[in-house]
């Protein structure tokens, strides 16, 4: 198993560009003075490295409700599907804004299970995006 260890400043930005500086799961903008954590995709508990290819940008909501989860479940299809992989797959072929750009819709069996998992549309979060919508910061032109 990989051990803890500090990711760099120079690579925390670059995760952070890679990702529009936004959350890489629910796409909360930086700008909003969302706190950001270093997400490792794949835990270190379960054979995740350090590798960039196994880091993305997350809000610390996103990143605390993620925990060391991989898999969840989809309501829908009722299995265990993995979550999105934000560097192997595409964003918008997992999601969507509804029309008023407050909640996430989950377009595939794994959207739906990663919304349902970090729990991307509680009440908390979607006042927030009420909020954004009208500084113009949200949603993302991505």
């Amino acid at each position: 198993m990989a051990t803890r260890r500090r990711i760099s400043l120079t690579l925390r930005r670059s995760l952070a560009i890679e990702a529009g500086y936004a959350c890489s799961y629910c796409r909360s903008p930086e700008m909003a003075g969302i706190a950001m954590a270093t997400d490792h995709i794949i835990p270190l508990s379960q054979g995740g490295s350090h590798d960039k290819t196994n880091l993305c940008q997350a809000c610390y909501r996103c990143n605390a409700f993620k925990g060391t989860f991989t898999h969840a479940f989809d309501a829908l299809t009722e299995q265990v599907v993995p979550l999105y992989h934000p560097k192997q797959q595409v964003w918008a072929e997992h999601f969507a804004w509804t029309s008023d750009g407050l909640q996430i819709v989950g377009l595939t069996a794994q959207g739906r299970a990663t919304i349902a998992a970090l729990r991307m549309n509680d009440p908390w979060v979607t006042q927030a995006r009420q909020i954004w919508i009208l500084a113009g910061i949200h949603p993302p032109l991505d």
